[in-house]
């Protein structure tokens, strides 16, 4: 089977493609490598699945929001189904750069539908994010609740995304998933996330900032767990039946909580990380940053009941993970 995957060179991708490449699969991924944070890590993770898979890697850059280029990059490629994670992430720098977000998430999400419905693709798994839930106060967040009132630009983008891929599978019955993402961390991480940031200030000895003064809660989800619920998704595309799927749809269009089910204090997870590091950390308490939400925490009923999705990594047995590669990429 050939996949198109979006973002391999990102952190999620990199990882899902690694899986996929190993269990068989062809794996064709497309990315910009834009400068949103280091392309020199991306062209790493390029690196090293070329260098764990040979031929059954191949990478096309290419920047998917612009649809001739989209075009050109998968011109006599087959494609059986596609896993679209590229987009503009972080909720702050959609704050500053707004039309970075209408461009890859908005253009870009379209632009991979009309692929999807031109090549006939059995299946289109793609990112949506925990982000759509906004200020939402009921815990644990379930796909059922409205998301009508997002707190950042990119948490609309993801929202609308989700609403064009209704669109689509309503109007041309094209199957999709829509998977929620939750706080994702571990071994070839983003750099401006809080497992990288909160790593590199101890190892070099500089204080971390803790937003809302360290009054935060994130349902922190092992890299490898979210590829296993990535993986099942990708395999098991909804039934066109009219029978009503996980987020309400009446088409072949299912949406999916992707987490950890185990929301953890911003503080206990500073400590984990002081831990593995062998160092204390220096603490700058610091407001809530706008966009930001106080508590995230997945009900993954759904996924769990559907795909069998049982993540079993807690932060105990991640963070090491994580700090132990970073060590080594760094040599820090």
């Amino acid at each position: 089977m050939t996949i198109l995957v979006t973002g391999m060179a990102g952190f999620i991708g990199y990882h899902l493609a690694d899986r996929l490449a190993a269990r068989g699969d062809r794996v064709v991924g497309i990315d910009d490598l834009n400068g949103y944070y280091s392309p020199q890590l991306k062209r790493d993770r390029l690196a090293a699945l070329a260098a764990a898979h040979g031929d059954r890697i191949a990478f096309v850059p290419c920047d998917f929001a612009d649809d001739v280029a989209l075009d050109r990059a998968v011109e006599g490629v087959a494609i059986d189904r596609i896993v679209h994670l590229g987009a503009q992430a972080g909720v702050r720098y959609s704050i500053e750069n707004p039309r970075a977000y209408v461009r890859s998430n908005l253009a870009g999400h379209v632009n991979m539908l009309e692929l999807a419905r031109a090549r006939g693709v059995a299946h289109m798994v793609y990112a949506s994010s925990s982000s759509v839930y906004g200020g939402n106060v009921s815990m644990p967040f379930r796909v059922e609740d409205r998301v009508d009132f997002p707190v950042s630009l990119y948490a609309a983008t993801k929202k609308a995304d989700e609403l064009m891929s209704e669109t689509y599978a309503h109007l041309y019955r094209l199957p999709q998933t829509g998977l929620r993402f939750f706080t994702v961390y571990g071994p070839w991480g983003r750099p401006d996330m809080a497992a990288w940031l909160f790593t590199s200030a101890i190892l070099e000895g500089r204080p971390i900032k803790v937003f809302n003064h360290g009054r935060m809660q994130r349902d922190f989800t092992y890299i490898d767990d979210i590829v296993s619920g990535i993986v099942a998704a990708l395999d098991h595309p909804p039934a066109d039946d009219r029978a009503v799927k996980p987020g309400g749809s009446v088409s072949p269009h299912a949406l999916y909580n992707i987490g950890n089910n185990r929301p953890e204090e911003l503080g206990r997870l500073i400590d984990v990380i002081e831990a593995a590091c062998g160092r204390k950390a220096a603490r700058d308490y610091q407001p809530m940053q706008p966009g930001d939400v106080p508590a995230t925490y997945a009900d993954i009923s759904a996924i769990a009941t559907d795909l069998g999705y049982a993540p079993t990594t807690p932060i105990e047995v991640g963070i090491p993970r994580f700090v132990d590669w970073y060590r080594a990429y760094t040599g820090v």
